[in-house]
């Protein structure tokens, strides 16, 4: 991996100073001071956030020179990420390491360099990444083959990838904390191929490989600590399981059952093994929040969504006020057909706040939109414009779901809706939290009295329009 140069890379020169001065000092005291520093070229955001495990820690302000530097008094050994949001990495801190970072919002993995007191590990980690990536690309037509020549492919790039890693333990000699990450970052995309290798080849060739496959197949997961707290929000460990629980927990029941209800069979199944195999509590709560949020964003059938939370708070001991699924399931709850719609504060395109019950006056459908998504909004609203020829009794009312209103004003001049009803939510935590929103392919079926007849409708669905009748 090319070095990328510290061009313009001055901190603060006393800080700098004072850090090079003090160094020596500081690592001798048995303390955990740590300092964390770089440059961001293009930034996206005026900040580095520095986070563990989905938290921020400290959100760091650039200087005018885009350079940016703290100091942690206790810094605790272990992973992190940092952000120049939307984009983040990890960086692994060993006790009193001084790390400084390269970025380039442009082309942020490719661009970062590490340099200080625990630089090598850390670019092992994101030339590790890097490898990865560029395995993945080349993958698709791997999947097609048959199952001795892919062995032999996925062989020998972790062949590589393994002595790699060899050569590089030696060389630094990192400590058992990190290696967790150092051996995951290769093993886990490994196991990955595997799992996914019998679904994607049917899905791309029509051949069913499973019973062609090896005993030994998936024995390495025989060798998976699925409790270990460190792999917890490690990505590769977490997209590993991801697979594997979708590949363990897959259904067939001989199409007996509709899509939908497959997905909640499997779901429910995958709920169940979490539970069995992972034995450390924290681990098991996320896995099942991932679990949980991934179904809850693709279902959006009542039934079936409180039959599975039934299934979700049997195994689930996570009571944070910030677990998201427990806001979904109480939103869920407040959609029942027959009761009334909660209000939210919406805003107009002049500006204005206004409360959804009072532009709900008749039979209404709510459906929202998003800029980033100009195919479905396009859709949506041509498909609104034939219906209310079709349902002259029914108000249609489009949300958009953006953070920015400003793109939201200049989507309403670029594609003029016509007489659609166009409103913009006001505090998006507060419509999530009350109506259940996780995506735009929703709708809500209104009555005149501001009851709600459908809380989970879908406009695309073939049977919408019996909601209309």
């Amino acid at each position: 991996m090319k070095e990328v140069p510290f061009y313009k890379f001055i901190l603060v020169t006393l800080i700098i100073l004072s850090l090079l001065t003090s160094c020596k000092k500081e690592f001798s005291r048995d303390n955990y001071v740590a300092y964390f520093g770089g440059e961001v070229s293009n930034p996206s955001s005026p900040y580095v956030l520095f986070c563990k495990d989905n938290v921020v820690l400290d959100s760091i302000l650039l200087n005018k020179d885009n350079t940016f530097f703290i100091k942690f008094d206790s810094l605790t050994p272990g992973l992190y990420t940092f952000k120049n949001e939307p984009e983040y990495q990890y960086v692994f801190f060993d006790k009193n390491d001084s790390i400084k970072v390269h970025i380039d919002s442009k082309d942020f993995d490719e661009s970062i360099n590490f340099c200080g007191r625990g630089d090598q590990k850390n670019n092992y980690l994101m030339e590790m990444y890097l490898r990865n990536e560029k395995d993945k690309n080349n993958m698709f037509e791997v999947f097609d083959y048959d199952l001795n020549k892919f062995s032999k492919n996925i062989n020998k790039t972790n062949t590589d990838n393994q002595k790699f890693y060899a050569s590089k333990k030696d060389e630094i000699k990192w400590s058992d904390d990190f290696d967790v990450y150092a051996k995951g970052i290769v093993n886990f995309p490994f196991y990955t191929k595997k799992e996914i290798y019998p679904i994607i080849h049917k899905m791309r060739t029509g051949e069913e490989v499973t019973s062609k496959l090896p005993k030994d197949y998936y024995s390495f997961r025989n060798n998976i600590d699925y409790s270990n707290e460190a792999l917890a929000e490690f990505s590769p460990f977490v997209m590993y399981l991801d697979h594997m629980l979708n590949n363990v927990g897959a259904v067939n029941y001989h199409n007996h059952f509709t899509d939908v209800d497959l997905a909640l069979k499997t779901n429910i199944n995958k709920l169940n093994i979490a539970d069995t195999l992972i034995k450390n509590e924290r681990v098991r709560n996320i896995v099942l929040n991932n679990i949980a949020l991934k179904y809850l964003l693709e279902d959006q059938n009542m039934v079936n969504n409180q039959e599975f939370l039934k299934t979700y708070h049997k195994y689930s001991t996570d009571t944070s006020k910030k677990n998201e699924i427990l806001k979904i399931g109480n939103a869920i709850q407040l959609l029942i057909q027959g009761k009334k719609l909660p209000k939210v504060e919406l805003i107009t395109p002049e500006g204005k706040t206004i409360s959804s019950d009072d532009v709900i006056s008749s039979n209404t459908v709510l459906f929202f939109w998003s800029e980033k998504l100009t195919s479905h909004l396009l859709a949506a609203h041509k498909k609104v414009l034939d219906f209310k020829l079709k349902y002259p009794n029914y108000k249609f009312i489009a949300i958009n779901l953006d953070e920015d209103s400003d793109k939201w004003k200049a989507a309403l001049k670029k594609y003029n809706f016509g007489t659609i009803t166009e409103l913009h939510y006001s505090n998006f935590e507060d419509i999530k939290n009350k109506w259940a929103i996780t995506k735009v392919h929703r709708a809500l079926v209104i009555n005149s009295n501001k009851s709600i007849k459908n809380g989970f409708a879908n406009m695309f669905d073939v049977h919408f329009e019996d909601d209309l009748k």
